[in-house]
């Protein structure tokens, strides 16, 4: 445990990840642009800086966990960024959910600059970055892999190594992404036709629970927001939109038609204007009442 840990992106995902490794003992950098962040990170026993430069510079292997390939990007690619600054040797690990191009190209670049990357996209929410649930889905090398093994057994739960491909996991965690789009729409459209027709969502989850019409879903975005009117983010709409996007354009290369997929798209992209894209997906319940108010009057 002599490595030094840098952790860049302190969000609703990476903070409680970077705590779970402070616990563990781990000396950890770490940034983020939200200073409130930074200064949280600080108070559970981390080291914050100003730039990610600063936390490239003095960490042996850097994890980031951001919103956006776009952000990934920039703090990856920029002058200021991460692969020009990094040490020599250092393992980069990216838990962002972002394009399989961004993976295999960040990974090529890493290699140039006598850098290893891991892609590893991360399942589980909030909830499970905070209580070490998470799973983990890893391509790179294997003895890239087995250098972060201690790490990803301290943040996760299941952890699976998929390959030496580094996009390999977020193909399958686009692919899940997918699911998750279909699985939170069906609850939204099953609870709101039910209460329309004086079924309580109470006796409803407790019936189709016990069905074939459960799902993990649908006990997440019921037992934990719904039934407590509780839509503060654990994975927003926006962010589900945008790994929507990503899987229908990973789609479009495959020449496979999601004939559902595709329409999700527009769906959230229309729940997200609604003014809902800023809650947790499960608002999409909501965005539905809502618009059978609308249709009614």
């Amino acid at each position: 445990m002599t490595e030094k840990l840098g952790f860049i992106g302190l969000g609703n995902m990476g903070l409680p990840m970077s705590v779970n490794l402070l616990k563990a003992g781990y000396k950890v950098y770490g940034f983020d642009i939200n200073s409130q962040a930074i200064e949280q990170f600080k108070k559970e026993g981390g080291v914050g800086f100003a730039t990610a430069k600063e936390v490239a510079e003095q960490s042996d292997i850097i994890m980031t966990s951001l919103p956006t390939p776009q952000v990934v990007e920039q703090v990856y690619r920029s002058e200021q960024g991460i692969l020009h600054h990094a040490k020599k040797g250092c393992l980069l690990i990216d838990f962002s959910t972002v394009n399989p191009e961004l993976n295999d190209s960040l990974h090529k670049e890493a290699q140039l600059l006598g850098l290893s990357y891991l892609g590893a996209p991360v399942s589980g929410g909030v909830i499970g970055a905070i209580n070490a649930t998470l799973t983990i889905m890893v391509g790179g090398k294997e003895e890239d892999y087995q250098t972060g093994s201690e790490i990803f057994q301290i943040i996760g739960k299941n952890i699976y190594y998929l390959g030496t491909s580094p996009s390999v996991g977020t193909r399958i965690k686009l692919l899940n992404n997918l699911m998750i789009g279909f699985y939170t729409e069906a609850v939204a459209e099953t609870i709101v036709l039910g209460e329309k027709m004086g079924i309580h969502a109470d006796t409803l989850y407790e019936v189709l629970s016990n069905s074939y019409g459960q799902s993990r879903i649908y006990e997440r975005n019921y037992l934990e927001y719904m039934k407590n009117d509780n839509y503060q983010p654990g994975f927003s709409t926006n962010l589900l939109l945008k790994d929507l996007k990503l899987a229908k354009n990973m789609a479009d290369e495959a020449g496979v038609p999601l004939r559902i997929g595709e329409k999700l798209v527009d769906l959230y992209s229309d729940i997200s204007q609604q003014g809902y894209g800023e809650n947790d997906m499960s608002a999409t319940y909501l965005s539905l009442k809502e618009n059978c108010k609308i249709e009614q009057s």
